[in-house]
């Protein structure tokens, strides 16, 4: 019987000995009770994210700020009116002298008095200073939105990113259990060799020995892919428990054009459309300070109330002066124009210019240094993208070899004409190329997400 077996092992081709069981149930495959994981795809991740990214949340609030506060009346063009009502009540002891008579002395005497009045104040010229703050917060609107957009874009470079990467951790699990398939088809092999004694019991132990750190690499990956699903499953601001597989495989462009690229940049780069709008900002800055030089012209005007009610008042009769109660009432319109000329106030509007001009020179030095440190961020992405490109033609064409390089040896070993030495070398050879193809094809992804991403076309409006 032992003889037989191994004549049937030696006849099975690699295809059958490929469909030999890996390992145990329980040690690789899930339990029957576990639904499988729901799919996800990019597409469906980048619209969570956009939905439930806190940063994007956080981005679009402060849009809704800057939106609320382009107003005129925010600006200045606008009028100011109020209402005021003021009512006073007083108790005084009074005395009073008439002449030479005997002064006469009132205790508690009482009195109230009612002010109310409705007053406008508008500002009919400031320099034109009301026009350029309106300008000025309609950019700053502006301005905010692009940063909001370049917060949605990085947001979903990192989500594509986390994304392809579960993609190649999960592809790391496949070829692990590849090769335990393979180890699993040695032991078997070596086992069938021992029992019709044409090979040693330490073939067998070292075979499984290969296993058992073939199947730890196996575990430790698990942990690598779980830490994935975590980190891509925060950026989608749900629960990190939350389980998934991704349906979407990792597939590279690879017609991407500098001159594409660099033109992109220029007319949609976010960050680049920010620093232009920080120039205008400025500008607009040092015209208000200009503003404050000529005078300020404005309207007033109120219509006000006024009741006075004393209950104190001496009032002279015929026959004396006498204790008596006074009622005075104004009621009527008031108008006028207000004027302010700015002379002398410590030659601060003086200061305040100079610094609106070194802001402004600020800002054109800060539109410049983004404008080149895009270009050379891009530079550097498509140089990576280009040599990631040639190394994923290279490994593509290995991880060929390397598998065929596995069925021979395999192939040998069974027929008894290669080491189990030169076996476990193939089979790392080949896991060594799924790897590197995996990390190389990732890399990739990434360059061309980037050189995306800078090029302001990975979302669209």
């Amino acid at each position: 019987m032992k003889l037989f077996r191994f004549l049937l092992l030696s006849l099975l081709p690699f295809s059958a000995l490929a469909q030999l069981p890996t390992a145990r149930p329980n040690q690789l495959a899930r339990p029957a009770t576990v639904a499988p994981a729901p799919a996800l795809s990019l597409q469906q991740a980048i619209a969570e994210a956009l939905q439930h990214n806190y940063g994007i949340l956080l981005s679009r609030q402060d849009v809704q700020i800057a939106e609320n506060n382009v107003t005129r009346g925010n600006a200045g063009q606008l009028p100011n009116i109020n209402g005021n009502l003021t009512r006073t009540f007083n108790r005084n002891n009074i005395t009073s002298t008439i002449g030479d008579n005997a002064p006469r002395v009132i205790n508690g005497g009482t009195s109230n008095l009612l002010n109310s009045n409705v007053t406008l104040g508008w500002t009919l010229f400031d320099g034109f200073g009301m026009f350029v703050a309106y300008d000025r917060l309609k950019t700053l609107r502006q301005q905010q939105q692009q940063i909001t957009r370049a917060t949605v874009e990085e947001t979903v470079e990192n989500v594509a990113n986390a994304y392809y990467d579960v993609v190649r951790q999960a592809g790391k699990i496949t070829s692990l259990e590849e090769a335990l398939k393979v180890g699993q088809a040695r032991i078997d092999l070596t086992q069938a060799q021992v029992d019709v004694g044409v090979s040693a019991k330490v073939e067998v132990l070292t075979a499984r020995v290969d296993y058992n750190a073939d199947r730890s690499l196996f575990l430790q990956q698990q942990q690598a892919l779980t830490a994935a699903k975590i980190t891509l499953n925060n950026l989608l601001g749900r629960s990190s428990r939350l389980d998934f597989e991704p349906s979407d495989s990792l597939t590279v462009t690879r017609n991407l054009r500098e001159d594409v690229i660099t033109a992109g940049i220029k007319a949609n780069n976010p960050r680049l459309a920010q620093a232009r709008l920080g120039v205008d900002v400025a500008t607009y800055d040092r015209k208000l300070v200009t503003a404050s030089r000529f005078p300020q012209i404005g309207l007033v005007t109120g219509y006000a109330l006024n009741r006075n009610i004393n209950n104190a008042q001496f009032i002279t009769l015929p026959t004396g002066p006498v204790l008596s109660t006074s009622i005075n009432n104004t009621v009527g319109l008031n108008y006028g124009i207000t004027a302010t000329v700015p002379i002398f106030n410590g030659f601060n509007i003086r200061r305040q210019e100079q610094n609106a001009r070194v802001v402004q020179e600020q800002s054109k030095l800060s539109l410049a240094q983004t404008d080149l440190r895009l270009d050379a961020d891009a530079a550097t992405a498509f140089a990576q993208y280009q040599n990631f490109i040639q190394l994923l033609e290279l490994e593509e064409t290995n991880i060929q070899l390397a598998r065929q390089n596995v069925d021979i040896a395999l192939e040998r070993y069974r027929l008894g004409l290669l080491t189990p030495l030169a076996l476990r070398e193939a089979q790392r050879n080949e896991l060594a190329a799924e790897t590197r193809l995996l990390d190389i094809r990732y890399s990739a992804k990434q360059a061309e997400i980037a050189l995306q991403r800078l090029s302001g076309g990975l979302v669209q409006e």
